[in-house]
């Protein structure tokens, strides 16, 4: 590999020149500058950012470990992570766990399993020395990654950090499920059932108080049984809707996209439609929302928002909080509303 020194010889300059011209600085001829980037580009010079960061102490790369890059909602988030840290001069390193892929969902309880796959992709990025690391989760629970000694600073995206000192930015789920049974209500729906993940699940328990919040608001009885859960597939919905629309319900929340295409599909078998027959309202607005006949009416995710600013969350404690100066410290969890999406799927009565 060309070193910055064989560089500066070639170009007949000081090594200090190429250094200065590699790194943005001013002062140096136009003419000085051209050359020498021709021979950097001809010969194929890499910067050692290790090498630079033991000199700097700072390698401007941020460290980003993601449970399972699959999950729908995770390349989102890593886009908003990378596009707010290229713009400010930082470099990204992803190490994908392929939690799900390895087990679906049988490693949430299993510690060893999880360390056994967490800890070499932690110590990994450590011992190149990125300058921060932001963690994103596959769904939203109460996780404990960074030990209660964790030096560098972080971030946890997309899920509930259990050390307070560690920010985590998340969906504001309640408040909007909230929005999306209030707009249910608005056409005149006062008998809404909910099809709903697990019910052992932050997603579904912050929904589902978003949705009785939206009730007692309009003087509406919360009745448990128009309340089903399933496993955020179509499936499963399907099944429980099968229970649910023996009920007298006009409208049903699903709280996942997915879950309201089982809706779907068990409603046109029975010969009935949703957004005339029956409204369905969804959550996610994933790309499946859209090509439902009739549309799907949604909640999207604000993934590149979680993800803009994790990156902004994480810039600030890495340069002393210089970005964006507050007169108060940052609450230690975030909450990003989604955007109402409005379809076809919901009629008035």
């Amino acid at each position: 590999m060309i070193t910055i020194k064989e560089i500066a010889k070639e170009c007949n300059v000081s090594p200090t020149t190429v250094s200065n011209i590699l790194n943005g600085k001013p002062k140096v001829g136009e003419e000085t500058k051209a050359r020498v980037l021709e021979v950097v580009n001809r010969r194929g010079y890499r910067p050692n950012y290790i090498a630079q960061g033991l000199r700097n102490q700072k390698t401007k790369t941020i460290g980003i470990i993601a449970e399972d890059i699959a999950q729908f909602t995770t390349p989102e988030i890593v886009e908003g992570i990378m596009s707010f840290c290229e713009e400010r001069g930082y470099r990204t390193i992803v190490k994908n766990l392929r939690l799900y892929a390895r087990w679906n969902d049988s490693w949430f309880s299993n510690e060893a399993s999880y360390h056994s796959i967490l800890d070499p992709a932690m110590k990994e990025l450590v011992s190149i020395m990125v300058d921060g690391i932001i963690y994103i989760a596959g769904h939203a629970r109460r996780i404990h990654c960074f030990s209660e000694d964790f030096r560098i600073p972080a971030v946890m995206a997309y899920a509930f950090n259990v050390n307070p000192e560690i920010p985590s930015v998340v969906v504001d789920d309640k408040k909007s499920a909230y929005e999306i049974v209030q707009y249910i209500i608005s056409k005149g729906h006062r008998k809404i059932g909910v099809i709903g993940g697990k019910a052992d699940n932050i997603h579904t328990q912050q929904r589902l108080l978003g949705y009785q919040k939206a009730l007692f608001e309009n003087q509406i009885l919360y009745n448990p049984s128009w309340i089903r859960y399933a496993r955020w597939d179509k499936e499963s919905a399907y099944k429980e809707a099968k229970e649910l629309l023996n009920t007298d319900v006009t409208a049903v929340f699903c709280m996942s996209d997915r879950m309201a295409g089982g809706v779907y599909q068990y409603l046109a078998e029975k010969g009935l439609r949703a957004g005339a027959d029956i409204a369905v309202a969804g959550f996610d607005n994933q790309d499946i929302a859209e090509f439902f006949v009739p549309g799907l009416t949604t909640m999207a995710l604000p993934l590149k928002e979680i993800g803009h600013t994790s990156a902004r969350l994480l810039l600030e404690q890495m340069e002393g909080g210089e970005m964006e100066p507050e007169a108060e410290k940052q609450p230690s969890e975030i909450l990003i509303p989604c955007t109402f999406i409005e379809r076809e799927s919901i009629y008035s009565i």
